[in-house]
């Protein structure tokens, strides 16, 4: 799917499409719209063409759905028992008896999502199922709370006002940086950041520009380790990459929104009746084995539990281990520099998600999201029964509380009842009132299926089309010219490929937006680029 040579500005007064141009999806007036390749609104309906979508996440989900609204037969294979990918959900009892909900974690859903929001709008066009927090406070062990929460949004006023506001980085330390270092993060491109700093480590860049080192623990760390890796194995333009989208580059902020039920509940138990609606086929448990496409590489054949069958076109949105699986047990698929690339893809290391049910609550005012650093392995605080309601209901019932905890990255020789040990140790170091609490139950997820963004790795990483046309991949480790990270690079990447398809049937695709491709003040701009020639 090739992007359109410019976008055009965000368009107001209207109200979203799930086709055409839609109303501005946010604040930013600068957000971008890239309108899809024009063609007719749906495929015949005598005879229209079959797609299998092959991972049930967010990037399969967004596929199905474009796919479906045009007419397309599509048939879902999900190999897990639920929807939803990393953002999926489970029953589990406590306990004492009482039903939960267990997933592999707290995810923010950033303002600047437009196109996972506009996902979400196709079951709720108010985005009634998510809640803002009104807070993003971070904490080091060694230094005060800083907060976003009075920030401007707007940049560049957006920097200056956290380095107006903020107890840990102030003035001093913005004189004390080196500002020619710093030039790439005021003027982010894509695919030109990678160009710049694919080659460099996030923790190398932080290096060069001096940052100061609380400020750098709060504002950059924990962001790179959203990543689920260490800063000194990411590459520095993913690093950039994230300044851009969430500080510099967009006026939507930083403070996010949380789903107000269990992952399950509020997204893709109404997202999957709204497909089954447009006669999509949702298979859980259904796992793909292999594909196999066809000598013109017009159609694939796609084997499975339930035996095999022929499709015109497949999308391929799996994790990094099951792409690479399912590439390896389908010997037809792409040419040898391809499956060379996809072969050597790497996923991050382990994370680890402690969810504790506590016999009292939380002292009052506890934010209901708390990053941290310094706190050993402990990445971030959840408090659940803030937000979410199921939590709420356990709390209110029981007079107690339930908290989440994350570790990003962990060493994978590390022990793990000693991490888990750990995060609660921190925890009542973050929470005091914590160490007198009984833990009714607890739950802890180990998981190591994150894509890894190493240094050097960009241009070895998959686009949405693959050397067979018939064949397309989606996911949050997909390749793109856009600038979006984690879950909305899925929604986006499975837009696409969607997108890519329907282009070979004459068939308008989704409309996508973006935040600005470029650096939005100009006079930075220019400096950086002169920057760039300077020997």
């Amino acid at each position: 799917m090739s992007l359109p040579p410019a976008a055009k500005p965000a368009a107001a007064g209207r109200p979203a499409g799930r086709g055409g141009a839609p109303a501005r999806r946010g604040r930013d007036r600068r957000a971008e719209i890239l309108p899809a390749v024009p063609g007719r609104a749906r495929v015949p309906a005598a005879d229209p063409p079959r797609v299998a979508v092959v991972g049930g996440g967010i990037a399969g989900l967004a596929a199905a759905t474009a796919l479906a609204e045009r007419g397309v037969r599509v048939v879902l294979h999900e190999r897990g028992a639920e929807l939803g990918g990393r953002l999926s959900g489970w029953p589990t009892v406590l306990a004492d008896g009482s039903a939960a909900t267990m997933s592999r974690g707290f995810h923010a859903f950033f303002r600047q999502y437009y196109n996972l929001r506009g996902l979400l709008r196709r079951v709720d066009p108010g985005l009634g199922m998510l809640t803002p927090l009104p807070d993003y406070p971070l904490r080091h062990a060694d230094g005060p709370r800083d907060s976003f929460a009075k920030v401007p949004r707007t940049p560049p006023w957006s920097a200056l006002g956290f380095v107006a506001r903020s107890p840990s980085f102030g003035w001093r330390d913005l004189a004390g940086m080196d500002p020619m270092a710093a030039l790439p993060l005021l003027d982010v491109r894509v695919p030109g950041v990678y160009e710049r700093l694919d080659d460099v480590s996030a923790a190398r860049f932080l290096d060069a520009v001096r940052f100061p080192g609380a400020a750098r623990h709060l504002a950059f760390e924990v962001f790179s380790r959203s990543f689920f890796v260490d800063p000194r194995e990411l590459s520095a333009a993913e690093l950039a990459l994230m300044f851009h989208i969430y500080f510099l580059g967009s006026s939507e902020g930083l403070l996010f929104d949380v789903p107000a039920e269990p992952f399950p509940q509020a997204l893709w138990d109404p997202l999957r009746s709204y497909l089954e609606g447009h006669g999509v086929q949702v298979r859980c448990r259904d796992a793909v084995e292999s594909v196999r496409p066809s000598a013109d590489g017009g159609r694939v054949a796609v084997l499975g539990a339930t035996g095999e069958r022929t499709y015109d076109g497949v999308v391929l949105a799996l994790d990094t281990a099951g792409l690479r699986e399912l590439v390896a047990s389908s010997p037809a698929l792409g040419d040898p520099p391809w499956r060379a690339r996809i072969g050597a893809l790497r996923t991050a290391p382990p994370f680890l998600v402690s969810r504790l049910w506590l016999d009292r609550p939380t002292a009052p005012g506890r934010p209901g999201f708390l990053g941290t650093s310094g706190f050993g392995p402990l990445d971030n605080v959840s408090v659940l029964h803030a937000w979410e309601g199921e939590a709420a209901r356990w709390a209110a019932a029981h007079n107690g509380s339930v908290l989440e905890l994350h570790a990003y990255a962990v060493d994978p020789a590390a022990d793990r009842e000693t991490v888990q040990r750990r995060l609660v140790h921190e925890l009542h170091r973050v929470h005091p009132e914590t160490r007198a609490a009984r833990i009714v139950d607890a739950r802890h997820e180990w998981r190591t299926d994150c894509p890894l963004f190493p240094v050097g790795g960009h241009q070895a990483r998959p686009t949405v089309r693959t050397p067979s046309p018939a064949v397309i991949l989606a996911g949050d480790l997909i390749r793109t010219a856009l600038p979006v990270a984690l879950m909305e690079r899925a929604a986006t990447t499975g837009f696409l490929a969607a997108n890519a398809l329907l282009e070979r049937w004459g068939v308008r695709g989704q409309t996508l937006w973006t935040v600005p491709r470029r650096g939005r003040t100009a006079p930075l701009r220019a400096l950086s680029r002169m920057a760039d020639r300077t020997p």
